[in-house]
Protein backbone atom coordinates (compact mmCIF):
# COMPACT_ATOMS: atom_id res chain seq x y z
CA UNK A 1 0.00 0.00 0.00
CA UNK A 2 1.41 3.40 -0.97
CA UNK A 3 2.01 6.10 1.62
CA UNK A 4 -0.47 8.39 -0.12
CA UNK A 5 -3.20 5.74 0.06
CA UNK A 6 -2.41 5.08 3.71
CA UNK A 7 -2.80 8.76 4.54
CA UNK A 8 -6.00 8.95 2.50
CA UNK A 9 -7.43 6.07 4.50
CA UNK A 10 -6.28 7.80 7.66
CA UNK A 11 -8.09 10.95 6.54
CA UNK A 12 -11.27 8.96 6.04
CA UNK A 13 -10.72 7.43 9.46
CA UNK A 14 -10.32 10.87 11.01
CA UNK A 15 -13.64 11.89 9.48
CA UNK A 16 -15.24 8.71 10.76
CA UNK A 17 -13.98 9.28 14.29
CA UNK A 18 -14.99 12.95 14.37
CA UNK A 19 -17.68 14.06 11.96
CA UNK A 20 -19.45 10.78 11.40
CA UNK A 21 -19.26 9.78 15.06
CA UNK A 22 -21.43 12.78 15.86
CA UNK A 23 -23.96 12.11 13.13
CA UNK A 24 -22.51 14.48 10.52
CA UNK A 25 -22.21 11.81 7.85
CA UNK A 26 -22.10 12.20 4.12
CA UNK A 27 -25.85 12.74 3.98
CA UNK A 28 -25.56 15.77 6.29
CA UNK A 29 -22.73 17.27 4.26
CA UNK A 30 -24.66 16.81 1.05
CA UNK A 31 -27.77 18.30 2.67
CA UNK A 32 -25.94 21.58 3.24
CA UNK A 33 -24.52 21.48 -0.27
CA UNK A 34 -27.97 20.81 -1.75
CA UNK A 35 -29.62 23.54 0.32
CA UNK A 36 -27.14 26.10 -1.00
CA UNK A 37 -27.66 24.89 -4.55
CA UNK A 38 -31.45 25.21 -4.42
CA UNK A 39 -31.25 28.61 -2.75
CA UNK A 40 -28.81 29.85 -5.37
CA UNK A 41 -30.88 28.62 -8.32
CA UNK A 42 -33.71 30.88 -7.25
CA UNK A 43 -31.50 33.94 -6.78
CA UNK A 44 -28.79 33.86 -9.43
CA UNK A 45 -29.63 37.30 -10.80
CA UNK A 46 -29.57 38.80 -7.29
CA UNK A 47 -26.16 37.25 -6.57
CA UNK A 48 -24.69 38.52 -9.82
CA UNK A 49 -26.12 42.00 -9.32
CA UNK A 50 -24.44 42.15 -5.90
CA UNK A 51 -21.22 40.99 -7.54
CA UNK A 52 -21.51 43.62 -10.27
CA UNK A 53 -21.95 46.34 -7.64
CA UNK A 54 -18.73 45.30 -5.90
CA UNK A 55 -16.77 44.88 -9.12
CA UNK A 56 -17.80 48.34 -10.29
CA UNK A 57 -15.67 50.00 -7.60
CA UNK A 58 -12.12 50.70 -8.76
CA UNK A 59 -9.62 48.95 -6.54
CA UNK A 60 -5.95 49.68 -7.14
CA UNK A 61 -4.46 49.55 -3.64
CA UNK A 62 -2.39 52.70 -4.04
CA UNK A 63 -5.52 54.82 -4.59
CA UNK A 64 -6.75 54.96 -1.02
CA UNK A 65 -10.10 56.75 -1.62
CA UNK A 66 -11.19 53.89 -3.91
CA UNK A 67 -10.07 51.30 -1.37
CA UNK A 68 -12.06 53.04 1.36
CA UNK A 69 -15.13 52.88 -0.88
CA UNK A 70 -14.52 49.15 -1.37
CA UNK A 71 -14.17 48.64 2.37
CA UNK A 72 -17.37 50.57 3.12
CA UNK A 73 -19.27 48.55 0.51
CA UNK A 74 -18.01 45.20 1.82
CA UNK A 75 -18.82 46.12 5.41
CA UNK A 76 -22.29 46.91 4.14
CA UNK A 77 -22.51 43.32 2.93
CA UNK A 78 -21.17 41.78 6.12
CA UNK A 79 -22.86 43.60 8.97
CA UNK A 80 -26.46 42.80 7.90
CA UNK A 81 -25.40 39.12 7.98
CA UNK A 82 -24.46 39.42 11.66
CA UNK A 83 -20.72 40.07 11.40
CA UNK A 84 -18.95 42.41 13.77
CA UNK A 85 -16.43 44.30 11.65
CA UNK A 86 -13.32 46.42 12.06
CA UNK A 87 -11.20 48.39 9.63
CA UNK A 88 -7.51 47.65 10.20
CA UNK A 89 -4.70 49.77 8.80
CA UNK A 90 -0.95 50.09 9.24
CA UNK A 91 -0.28 52.93 6.86
CA UNK A 92 -1.48 51.42 3.60
CA UNK A 93 -4.83 50.41 2.15
CA UNK A 94 -7.49 49.21 4.58
CA UNK A 95 -7.99 45.63 5.71
CA UNK A 96 -11.37 44.39 6.91
CA UNK A 97 -11.62 42.07 9.89
CA UNK A 98 -15.01 40.46 10.51
CA UNK A 99 -16.23 37.96 13.09
CA UNK A 100 -19.37 35.83 13.27
CA UNK A 101 -19.65 33.72 16.42
CA UNK A 102 -21.68 30.53 16.55
CA UNK A 103 -23.19 29.53 19.94
CA UNK A 104 -21.72 26.23 21.07
CA UNK A 105 -19.00 26.09 18.43
CA UNK A 106 -15.62 25.02 19.78
CA UNK A 107 -13.50 25.70 16.70
CA UNK A 108 -12.82 28.72 14.52
CA UNK A 109 -12.09 29.02 10.81
CA UNK A 110 -10.36 32.17 9.56
CA UNK A 111 -10.97 32.88 5.86
CA UNK A 112 -8.65 35.16 3.90
CA UNK A 113 -9.42 36.87 0.60
CA UNK A 114 -8.44 40.21 -0.91
CA UNK A 115 -10.42 42.97 -2.58
CA UNK A 116 -7.73 44.99 -4.34
CA UNK A 117 -6.78 44.36 -7.95
CA UNK A 118 -3.97 44.90 -10.41
CA UNK A 119 -3.80 48.20 -12.33
CA UNK A 120 -5.55 48.17 -15.69
CA UNK A 121 -4.76 49.40 -19.17
CA UNK A 122 -8.33 50.02 -20.23
CA UNK A 123 -7.48 50.31 -23.92
CA UNK A 124 -6.52 46.61 -23.93
CA UNK A 125 -9.87 45.42 -22.58
CA UNK A 126 -12.72 44.26 -24.80
CA UNK A 127 -15.15 45.78 -22.28
CA UNK A 128 -14.54 48.43 -19.60
CA UNK A 129 -12.87 46.72 -16.62
CA UNK A 130 -15.04 48.49 -14.04
CA UNK A 131 -18.29 48.11 -15.95
CA UNK A 132 -18.79 44.36 -15.40
CA UNK A 133 -20.07 42.62 -18.51
CA UNK A 134 -21.74 39.21 -18.73
CA UNK A 135 -20.88 37.19 -21.85
CA UNK A 136 -22.19 33.84 -23.04
CA UNK A 137 -18.66 32.41 -23.20
CA UNK A 138 -15.00 33.42 -23.48
CA UNK A 139 -14.44 36.78 -25.15
CA UNK A 140 -11.81 35.35 -27.48
CA UNK A 141 -14.42 32.97 -28.89
CA UNK A 142 -16.62 35.85 -30.05
CA UNK A 143 -19.06 35.61 -27.14
CA UNK A 144 -22.10 37.87 -26.99
CA UNK A 145 -23.10 40.20 -24.17
CA UNK A 146 -26.07 39.39 -21.93
CA UNK A 147 -28.14 41.81 -19.88
CA UNK A 148 -28.37 40.27 -16.40
CA UNK A 149 -31.75 41.89 -15.74
CA UNK A 150 -33.23 40.40 -18.91
CA UNK A 151 -32.52 36.76 -17.97
CA UNK A 152 -35.57 34.79 -16.91
CA UNK A 153 -34.68 31.65 -14.98
CA UNK A 154 -31.22 30.23 -14.53
CA UNK A 155 -27.95 31.49 -15.93
CA UNK A 156 -25.87 29.10 -18.01
CA UNK A 157 -22.91 27.90 -15.90
CA UNK A 158 -20.45 28.50 -18.76
CA UNK A 159 -21.32 32.19 -19.05
CA UNK A 160 -18.60 34.53 -17.82
CA UNK A 161 -18.54 37.85 -16.02
CA UNK A 162 -15.75 40.14 -17.21
CA UNK A 163 -14.25 42.77 -14.87
CA UNK A 164 -11.10 43.53 -12.94
CA UNK A 165 -10.97 41.32 -9.82
CA UNK A 166 -13.78 39.05 -11.05
CA UNK A 167 -11.40 36.11 -10.71
CA UNK A 168 -8.78 37.62 -8.43
CA UNK A 169 -10.22 38.02 -5.81
CA UNK A 170 -13.59 39.60 -5.03
CA UNK A 171 -15.65 36.51 -5.84
CA UNK A 172 -15.09 34.70 -2.50
CA UNK A 173 -16.62 37.68 -0.66
CA UNK A 174 -19.87 37.63 -2.62
CA UNK A 175 -20.05 33.82 -2.69
CA UNK A 176 -19.57 33.66 1.09
CA UNK A 177 -22.26 36.18 2.07
CA UNK A 178 -24.84 34.51 -0.15
CA UNK A 179 -23.85 31.10 1.19
CA UNK A 180 -24.58 32.37 4.69
CA UNK A 181 -27.97 33.57 3.48
CA UNK A 182 -28.68 30.14 2.00
CA UNK A 183 -27.78 28.31 5.20
CA UNK A 184 -29.83 30.70 7.33
CA UNK A 185 -32.84 30.39 5.03
CA UNK A 186 -32.73 26.60 5.46
CA UNK A 187 -32.22 26.66 9.22
CA UNK A 188 -28.70 25.22 8.95
CA UNK A 189 -26.40 26.55 11.67
CA UNK A 190 -22.70 27.05 11.22
CA UNK A 191 -20.58 24.42 12.95
CA UNK A 192 -17.70 26.84 13.57
CA UNK A 193 -16.99 30.38 14.57
CA UNK A 194 -16.14 32.32 11.44
CA UNK A 195 -13.54 35.05 11.06
CA UNK A 196 -12.61 36.95 7.91
CA UNK A 197 -9.54 38.92 6.96
CA UNK A 198 -10.03 40.79 3.70
CA UNK A 199 -6.83 42.32 2.38
CA UNK A 200 -6.84 45.68 0.60
CA UNK A 201 -3.26 45.58 -0.66
CA UNK A 202 -2.45 41.99 -1.68
CA UNK A 203 -1.57 42.94 -5.25
CA UNK A 204 1.05 45.31 -3.82
CA UNK A 205 2.61 42.43 -1.88
CA UNK A 206 0.62 43.05 1.35
CA UNK A 207 3.40 45.32 2.64
CA UNK A 208 1.74 46.03 5.99
CA UNK A 209 0.25 42.61 6.71
CA UNK A 210 2.98 41.70 9.21
CA UNK A 211 2.27 44.83 11.24
CA UNK A 212 -1.50 44.25 10.98
CA UNK A 213 -1.10 40.75 12.45
CA UNK A 214 1.36 41.77 15.15
CA UNK A 215 -0.79 44.70 16.33
CA UNK A 216 -3.99 42.60 16.34
CA UNK A 217 -2.70 39.11 17.11
CA UNK A 218 -5.63 38.10 19.35
CA UNK A 219 -8.10 38.72 16.53
CA UNK A 220 -6.54 35.99 14.42
CA UNK A 221 -6.72 33.09 16.86
CA UNK A 222 -8.16 30.20 14.85
CA UNK A 223 -7.95 26.47 14.37
CA UNK A 224 -7.68 26.63 10.58
CA UNK A 225 -6.79 29.40 8.14
CA UNK A 226 -8.34 29.04 4.68
CA UNK A 227 -6.77 31.17 1.97
CA UNK A 228 -9.34 31.70 -0.76
CA UNK A 229 -7.23 33.01 -3.60
CA UNK A 230 -5.81 31.67 -6.83
CA UNK A 231 -7.06 29.63 -9.79
CA UNK A 232 -8.28 26.05 -9.64
CA UNK A 233 -6.64 23.18 -11.45
CA UNK A 234 -6.81 23.24 -15.24
CA UNK A 235 -8.95 20.09 -15.23
CA UNK A 236 -11.73 22.06 -13.44
CA UNK A 237 -11.84 19.45 -10.69
CA UNK A 238 -12.19 20.65 -7.10
CA UNK A 239 -8.84 21.26 -5.45
CA UNK A 240 -7.18 22.07 -2.15
CA UNK A 241 -3.60 23.29 -2.00
CA UNK A 242 -1.19 23.07 0.91
CA UNK A 243 1.51 25.53 -0.04
CA UNK A 244 2.73 28.38 -2.19
CA UNK A 245 6.06 29.56 -3.46
CA UNK A 246 7.68 32.63 -2.02
CA UNK A 247 8.70 35.57 -4.19
CA UNK A 248 11.08 38.47 -4.45
CA UNK A 249 11.90 40.82 -7.34
CA UNK A 250 15.08 42.51 -8.55
CA UNK A 251 16.06 44.70 -11.49
CA UNK A 252 19.45 44.30 -13.17
CA UNK A 253 20.95 47.03 -15.34
CA UNK A 254 24.06 46.82 -17.52
CA UNK A 255 25.88 49.86 -18.87
CA UNK A 256 27.70 51.01 -21.98
CA UNK A 257 29.11 54.44 -22.80
CA UNK A 258 27.77 57.59 -21.17
CA UNK A 259 25.89 58.66 -24.31
CA UNK A 260 24.18 56.76 -27.17
CA UNK A 261 26.61 56.02 -30.00
CA UNK A 262 26.06 55.50 -33.72
CA UNK A 263 26.11 51.75 -34.31
CA UNK A 264 27.97 52.12 -37.59
CA UNK A 265 30.70 54.36 -36.24
CA UNK A 266 31.10 52.65 -32.85
CA UNK A 267 29.61 49.17 -33.23
CA UNK A 268 32.08 46.38 -32.35
CA UNK A 269 33.97 48.88 -30.17
CA UNK A 270 31.51 50.42 -27.73
CA UNK A 271 30.32 48.05 -24.98
CA UNK A 272 26.80 46.95 -25.85
CA UNK A 273 24.62 46.78 -22.71
CA UNK A 274 21.84 44.84 -24.45
CA UNK A 275 24.24 42.08 -25.46
CA UNK A 276 25.87 42.12 -22.01
CA UNK A 277 22.46 41.70 -20.43
CA UNK A 278 21.38 38.83 -22.69
CA UNK A 279 24.66 36.98 -22.07
CA UNK A 280 24.20 37.54 -18.34
CA UNK A 281 20.67 36.14 -18.42
CA UNK A 282 21.83 33.12 -20.41
CA UNK A 283 24.47 32.46 -17.75
CA UNK A 284 21.79 32.39 -15.03
CA UNK A 285 19.28 29.95 -16.51
CA UNK A 286 19.37 27.19 -19.13
CA UNK A 287 16.78 26.42 -21.80
CA UNK A 288 14.93 23.97 -19.56
CA UNK A 289 14.47 26.60 -16.86
CA UNK A 290 17.09 25.19 -14.48
CA UNK A 291 18.85 27.97 -12.58
CA UNK A 292 22.61 27.93 -13.13
CA UNK A 293 23.56 30.24 -10.27
CA UNK A 294 26.04 28.44 -8.02
CA UNK A 295 24.51 26.95 -4.79
CA UNK A 296 20.99 28.11 -5.75
CA UNK A 297 19.43 24.73 -4.99
CA UNK A 298 21.43 24.00 -1.83
CA UNK A 299 18.67 25.19 0.52
CA UNK A 300 15.74 23.69 -1.38
CA UNK A 301 13.61 21.36 0.74
CA UNK A 302 12.89 18.25 -1.37
CA UNK A 303 9.36 16.95 -1.74
CA UNK A 304 8.50 14.10 0.58
CA UNK A 305 7.12 10.76 -0.53
CA UNK A 306 3.57 11.77 0.36
CA UNK A 307 3.84 14.95 -1.71
CA UNK A 308 5.32 13.12 -4.69
CA UNK A 309 2.51 10.59 -4.63
CA UNK A 310 -0.05 13.39 -4.46
CA UNK A 311 1.47 14.93 -7.59
CA UNK A 312 1.46 11.55 -9.33
CA UNK A 313 -2.28 11.23 -8.60
CA UNK A 314 -3.10 14.64 -10.12
CA UNK A 315 -4.55 14.72 -13.65
CA UNK A 316 -1.80 15.27 -16.20
CA UNK A 317 -2.85 18.33 -18.20
CA UNK A 318 0.33 18.63 -20.27
CA UNK A 319 -1.23 17.87 -23.64
CA UNK A 320 -4.31 19.96 -22.89
CA UNK A 321 -2.18 22.99 -22.02
CA UNK A 322 0.09 22.52 -25.02
CA UNK A 323 -2.96 22.65 -27.26
CA UNK A 324 -4.73 25.47 -25.39
CA UNK A 325 -1.64 27.68 -25.27
CA UNK A 326 -0.11 26.67 -28.64
CA UNK A 327 3.12 25.41 -27.05
CA UNK A 328 5.19 22.84 -28.93
CA UNK A 329 7.84 22.07 -26.31
CA UNK A 330 7.40 23.20 -22.70
CA UNK A 331 10.38 24.00 -20.56
CA UNK A 332 11.29 21.66 -17.74
CA UNK A 333 13.07 18.88 -19.57
CA UNK A 334 9.97 16.67 -19.71
CA UNK A 335 8.86 17.09 -16.10
CA UNK A 336 5.21 17.74 -15.33
CA UNK A 337 4.00 21.23 -14.50
CA UNK A 338 3.13 20.13 -10.96
CA UNK A 339 6.71 18.98 -10.37
CA UNK A 340 8.21 22.14 -11.81
CA UNK A 341 6.21 24.55 -9.68
CA UNK A 342 7.63 22.81 -6.62
CA UNK A 343 11.07 24.07 -7.70
CA UNK A 344 12.57 27.57 -7.63
CA UNK A 345 12.04 29.70 -10.73
CA UNK A 346 13.86 32.66 -12.24
CA UNK A 347 11.64 34.60 -14.63
CA UNK A 348 12.74 37.55 -16.75
CA UNK A 349 9.46 39.43 -16.67
CA UNK A 350 10.60 42.28 -18.88
CA UNK A 351 13.50 43.98 -20.65
CA UNK A 352 13.78 47.71 -21.22
CA UNK A 353 16.34 48.72 -23.82
CA UNK A 354 15.64 51.10 -26.68
CA UNK A 355 12.98 50.52 -29.31
CA UNK A 356 11.99 48.08 -32.05
CA UNK A 357 10.12 48.37 -35.32
CA UNK A 358 9.34 51.99 -36.15
CA UNK A 359 10.97 53.07 -32.86
CA UNK A 360 14.23 51.27 -33.54
CA UNK A 361 17.37 53.41 -33.87
CA UNK A 362 20.81 52.49 -35.16
CA UNK A 363 22.61 53.17 -31.89
CA UNK A 364 24.53 51.42 -29.17
CA UNK A 365 22.54 52.19 -26.03
CA UNK A 366 23.84 53.52 -22.74
CA UNK A 367 22.05 50.91 -20.60
CA UNK A 368 19.68 47.94 -20.60
CA UNK A 369 17.53 46.68 -17.73
CA UNK A 370 15.75 43.43 -16.97
CA UNK A 371 13.25 42.82 -14.19
CA UNK A 372 13.37 39.39 -12.56
CA UNK A 373 10.81 37.73 -10.37
CA UNK A 374 12.27 34.93 -8.28
CA UNK A 375 9.93 32.22 -7.04
CA UNK A 376 11.12 30.49 -3.89
CA UNK A 377 10.37 27.13 -2.30
CA UNK A 378 10.56 26.03 1.35
CA UNK A 379 13.89 26.72 3.11
CA UNK A 380 14.87 29.45 0.64
CA UNK A 381 14.85 33.08 1.76
CA UNK A 382 14.76 36.25 -0.35
CA UNK A 383 17.96 37.50 1.28
CA UNK A 384 19.87 34.33 0.44
CA UNK A 385 18.83 34.10 -3.24
CA UNK A 386 19.59 37.77 -3.86
CA UNK A 387 23.03 37.30 -2.29
CA UNK A 388 23.65 34.29 -4.57
CA UNK A 389 22.67 36.28 -7.65
CA UNK A 390 24.92 39.15 -6.59
CA UNK A 391 27.83 36.73 -6.23
CA UNK A 392 27.00 35.30 -9.67
CA UNK A 393 27.26 38.79 -11.18
CA UNK A 394 30.74 39.13 -9.72
CA UNK A 395 31.69 35.68 -10.98
CA UNK A 396 30.64 36.83 -14.47
CA UNK A 397 33.04 39.74 -14.19
CA UNK A 398 30.63 42.52 -13.20
CA UNK A 399 31.34 45.23 -10.68
CA UNK A 400 28.10 45.49 -8.71
CA UNK A 401 26.62 48.85 -7.74
CA UNK A 402 23.30 49.81 -6.16
CA UNK A 403 22.91 53.28 -7.68
CA UNK A 404 23.56 54.57 -11.19
CA UNK A 405 27.35 54.52 -11.65
CA UNK A 406 29.31 57.72 -12.16
CA UNK A 407 31.82 58.18 -14.96
CA UNK A 408 34.79 57.18 -12.80
CA UNK A 409 33.11 53.88 -11.92
CA UNK A 410 32.49 53.11 -15.61
CA UNK A 411 36.08 54.02 -16.51
CA UNK A 412 37.48 51.81 -13.75
CA UNK A 413 35.61 48.56 -14.46
CA UNK A 414 35.22 46.41 -17.56
CA UNK A 415 31.59 45.56 -16.80
CA UNK A 416 29.21 47.27 -14.38
CA UNK A 417 25.81 46.01 -13.22
CA UNK A 418 23.35 47.78 -10.97
CA UNK A 419 21.32 45.54 -8.68
CA UNK A 420 18.05 47.06 -7.49
CA UNK A 421 16.23 44.89 -4.94
CA UNK A 422 12.72 46.38 -4.80
CA UNK A 423 11.48 44.68 -1.65
CA UNK A 424 12.31 41.75 0.52
CA UNK A 425 9.36 39.66 -0.66
CA UNK A 426 8.58 36.62 1.44
CA UNK A 427 9.54 32.93 1.73
CA UNK A 428 7.47 29.94 0.68
CA UNK A 429 5.18 28.00 3.00
CA UNK A 430 3.89 24.45 2.86
CA UNK A 431 1.53 22.75 5.33
CA UNK A 432 2.00 19.02 5.85
CA UNK A 433 -0.53 16.86 4.02
CA UNK A 434 -0.82 14.66 7.11
CA UNK A 435 -1.44 17.48 9.60
CA UNK A 436 -4.66 16.63 11.52
CA UNK A 437 -6.49 19.66 10.09
CA UNK A 438 -5.26 18.76 6.61
CA UNK A 439 -6.67 15.27 6.99
CA UNK A 440 -10.03 16.54 8.25
CA UNK A 441 -10.48 19.06 5.48
CA UNK A 442 -9.33 16.59 2.83
CA UNK A 443 -11.83 14.01 4.02
CA UNK A 444 -14.67 16.53 4.16
CA UNK A 445 -13.85 17.90 0.71
CA UNK A 446 -13.89 14.38 -0.71
CA UNK A 447 -17.49 14.08 0.43
CA UNK A 448 -18.28 17.24 -1.51
CA UNK A 449 -16.13 16.34 -4.52
CA UNK A 450 -14.97 12.70 -4.76
CA UNK A 451 -12.52 13.63 -7.55
CA UNK A 452 -10.80 16.20 -5.31
CA UNK A 453 -7.24 17.10 -6.32
CA UNK A 454 -4.78 17.31 -3.43
CA UNK A 455 -1.92 19.63 -4.40
CA UNK A 456 1.26 20.05 -2.30
CA UNK A 457 2.01 23.53 -3.66
CA UNK A 458 0.79 26.01 -6.24
CA UNK A 459 3.07 27.95 -8.52
CA UNK A 460 2.00 31.43 -7.52
CA UNK A 461 2.85 33.34 -4.37
CA UNK A 462 0.75 34.54 -1.45
CA UNK A 463 1.89 36.16 1.81
CA UNK A 464 1.30 32.94 3.74
CA UNK A 465 4.67 33.15 5.47
CA UNK A 466 3.58 36.36 7.18
CA UNK A 467 0.74 34.37 8.77
CA UNK A 468 2.59 31.10 9.28
CA UNK A 469 5.46 32.75 11.12
CA UNK A 470 3.10 34.57 13.51
CA UNK A 471 0.03 32.37 13.94
CA UNK A 472 -0.38 28.79 15.11
CA UNK A 473 -3.22 27.77 12.80
CA UNK A 474 -2.33 25.54 9.83
CA UNK A 475 -2.89 27.20 6.46
CA UNK A 476 -4.67 25.55 3.54
CA UNK A 477 -5.49 27.19 0.21
CA UNK A 478 -8.95 26.82 -1.31
CA UNK A 479 -8.67 28.05 -4.92
CA UNK A 480 -12.04 28.90 -6.42
CA UNK A 481 -11.55 30.77 -9.74
CA UNK A 482 -11.39 29.18 -13.19
CA UNK A 483 -7.82 28.55 -14.34
CA UNK A 484 -8.31 30.71 -17.45
CA UNK A 485 -9.62 33.76 -15.59
CA UNK A 486 -6.92 36.09 -17.02
CA UNK A 487 -5.96 37.31 -13.56
CA UNK A 488 -3.68 40.38 -13.63
CA UNK A 489 -4.26 40.78 -17.39
CA UNK A 490 -6.85 42.34 -19.63
CA UNK A 491 -10.27 40.69 -19.88
CA UNK A 492 -10.15 39.15 -16.41
CA UNK A 493 -13.24 37.02 -15.85
CA UNK A 494 -15.04 34.49 -13.71
CA UNK A 495 -16.94 31.49 -15.02
CA UNK A 496 -20.37 31.38 -13.34
CA UNK A 497 -20.08 27.74 -12.38
CA UNK A 498 -17.04 28.63 -10.29
CA UNK A 499 -19.20 31.02 -8.25
CA UNK A 500 -21.90 28.39 -7.79
CA UNK A 501 -19.35 25.72 -6.85
CA UNK A 502 -17.67 28.08 -4.36
CA UNK A 503 -20.99 28.59 -2.60
CA UNK A 504 -21.53 24.84 -2.27
CA UNK A 505 -18.03 24.32 -0.85
CA UNK A 506 -18.48 27.14 1.65
CA UNK A 507 -21.86 25.76 2.68
CA UNK A 508 -20.64 22.22 3.30
CA UNK A 509 -17.46 23.29 5.12
CA UNK A 510 -19.08 25.88 7.37
CA UNK A 511 -22.01 23.63 8.23
CA UNK A 512 -19.98 20.48 8.87
CA UNK A 513 -16.31 21.07 9.64
CA UNK A 514 -16.77 21.80 13.34
CA UNK A 515 -18.96 18.78 14.07
CA UNK A 516 -16.84 16.21 15.93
Amino acid sequence: MTLFRMVLLLAIGVLSDSVMAQGQNQENVLTAKHAVEIYRQDREAEILEDFVDLLSIRNVATHLPDMERNAEHIIGLLEPRGFETQRLSAGGAPYIYAELNTPGASETILIYAHFDGQPVQEENWAYPPFSPTLLDGPVQAGAQTIDIKSVNGSFHPEWRLYARSAGDDKMPIVALVHTLDALAANGIELSVNLKLLLDGEEEQGSPTIAKIIEENASLFDADLLLFCDGPMHQSRQAQIVFGVRGVTTIDLTTFGATRPLHSGHYGNWAPNPVMQLTHLLASMRDETGRILVEQYYDDVAPLGELEREAIANMPDVTEMLKDELAVHTPEGGGKRLEELIALPALNARGIQAGGVGEKGRNIVLTSATTSLDLRLVPNQTPERVVALIEEHLRTEGFHVVYEDPDDDTLRSHEKVAKLDWHDTGYPALRTALDHPMSLRLTALMRLIAPDLIVTPTMGGSLPLHEFGSRLAAPIIILPLANHDNNQHAENENIRLKNIWDAMQVYGAVLASFGEK
